[in-house]
């Protein structure tokens, strides 16, 4: 099993920042894709960022140029660092991971951390 503990959420101003952190810990061998995923009040989970194990990365157009993802294998942790943010980007954040837990490759989602951007 595979748990992940997710932090760095809370309330800031448009235009501020915040950096959530998410590290996998549990009987795990190996860390594969590792990503971000957000919903806001109303509406449905949507995609964010995701890395790789490679280091290359996607993201949502939405957040181009104002949120990097990055990761450190060593402490299986994945990071985003949220600049010039909006209202719209409120919601709460969740961490993905997929994960070889020493049985089988698995998706394994962080209990969400709110983000709050005020105007």
């Amino acid at each position: 099993q595979v748990q992940l503990a997710e932090s760095g959420g809370g309330l800031v101003q448009a235009g501020g920042s915040l950096r959530l952190s998410c590290a996998a810990s549990g009987r795990t061998i190996r860390i594969g894709t590792m990503g971000w995923y957000r919903q806001a009040p109303g509406n449905q989970r949507e995609f964010v960022a995701r890395i790789f194990r490679d280091g290359s990365t996607n993201s949502a157009d939405s957040i181009k140029g104002r949120f990097t993802i990055s990761r450190d294998s060593a402490k299986n942790t994945v990071y985003l660092q949220m600049n010039s943010l909006k209202p719209e980007d409120t919601g709460v954040y969740y961490c993905n991971v997929f994960a070889f837990d020493s049985v089988q490759w698995s998706d394994y989602w962080g209990q969400g951390t709110q983000v709050t951007v005020s105007s």
